[in-house]
């Protein structure tokens, strides 16, 4: 019996990552190491296609699981197909129940996509791939995007005072400016030093197939950090300290650089409550700590509010039953 057990991160725009218990075409999935969720698809429906064939099965859930409330089943069928992959979906199930524990897994997604810049040179992480299926099934197009999360909430003090628009918009604008009128992207596969192979696409000029770049020519994170005057400089650093909850996910980061977005982090306490099982190191634990402190008096003063506002509505309906014929 084969399982694997890996992590894959999310992109464009970067929101964590996913950790994985896969056997055959079932998997158990968590963002947060406490919640799994259990799917299970038909991929013998693959089998006689060629590797390059750009088709995705559906998938049907097996079923919800956390060590605190067990398992909750979603729809049982009992057609055929669905026979053999409820026995898929057990031998998952089995396995996450010895293996949830371990998190976090080694990241597989060895494959990148980058958007380059006018020098052709990575400048925006767009995509990741554990595989070439995976990288044929893409539909990313050469543009990078913030987030709905970043346009609600990131702010940064390097804006120019005269833009009219979201910190997060303003920086996409300018990222995907960097990269010219004719956008273009490339696949790298990714070695253990931190050097990467560029592959061939239809998408990709010829002279940049085959290329070898240095470990030195990858962004650490997510955008470029270099080639900016001082004012993007610091609108990027401010994006990427945004960001800090989530890079935290990641592995591989020196310790003075981990102990940095640590730091940074503090400020969104309960996103660091909901990421910190899957951090792979910890390089100030005080730090982490305090982090979770703020973030269950945040939950305790937000659930206090919520009582308050409630018991608020409910004396105004009691003095005022017509509802607002008195405005």
């Amino acid at each position: 019996m084969s399982v694997e057990c890996y992590a894959q991160r999310l992109l464009n725009p970067f929101r964590g990552a996913v950790h994985v218990i896969r056997h055959a075409s079932a998997e158990a999935v968590t963002t947060d190491g406490v919640h799994w969720d259990i799917y299970v698809s038909n991929d013998a429906l693959l089998a006689d296609l060629p590797p390059d064939c750009q088709v995705q099965t559906s998938d049907i859930r097996y079923g919800s699981w956390s060590a605190a409330q067990g398992l909750k089943r979603g729809p049982i069928n009992l057609y055929d197909d669905f026979l053999a992959m409820e026995a898929m979906g057990a031998v998952v199930f089995e396995q996450l129940t010895q293996l949830h524990g371990r998190v976090p897994f080694a990241y597989a997604d060895h494959y990148e996509l980058w958007l380059l810049d006018r020098a052709a040179q990575p400048l925006a992480l767009l995509a990741s791939a554990c595989n070439e299926r995976e990288m044929a099934q893409d539909r990313t197009g050469p543009r990078w995007q913030a987030g709905l999360a970043a346009r609600e909430r990131f702010t940064s003090a390097a804006m120019p005072r005269e833009a009219a628009v979201k910190a997060a918009d303003y920086l996409c604008d300018y990222i995907n400016g960097r990269a010219g009128p004719r956008p273009q992207a490339q696949w790298f596969q990714r070695q253990a030093d931190g050097s990467g192979w560029g592959l061939k696409s239809a998408d990709t000029p010829t002279s940049l197939a085959d290329r070898h770049l240095p470990a030195a020519a990858f962004p650490r994170f997510i955008l470029a950090e270099v080639g900016h005057d001082e004012q993007h400089h610091r609108l990027i650093d401010d994006y990427h300290a945004w960001l800090a909850p989530w890079l935290l996910l990641l592995q591989g980061l020196a310790p003075d650089t981990r102990a940095e977005l640590e730091r940074q982090a503090r400020a969104q306490a309960l996103e660091v409550a909901r990421q910190y099982r899957l951090y792979p190191a910890v390089a100030n634990p005080a730090e982490l700590n305090a982090a979770l402190v703020e973030s269950v008096l945040r939950k305790s003063q937000a659930q206090r509010q919520s009582a308050e506002d409630a018991a608020l509505s409910t004396f105004y309906i009691e003095l005022n039953p017509g509802g607002g014929e008195y405005l």
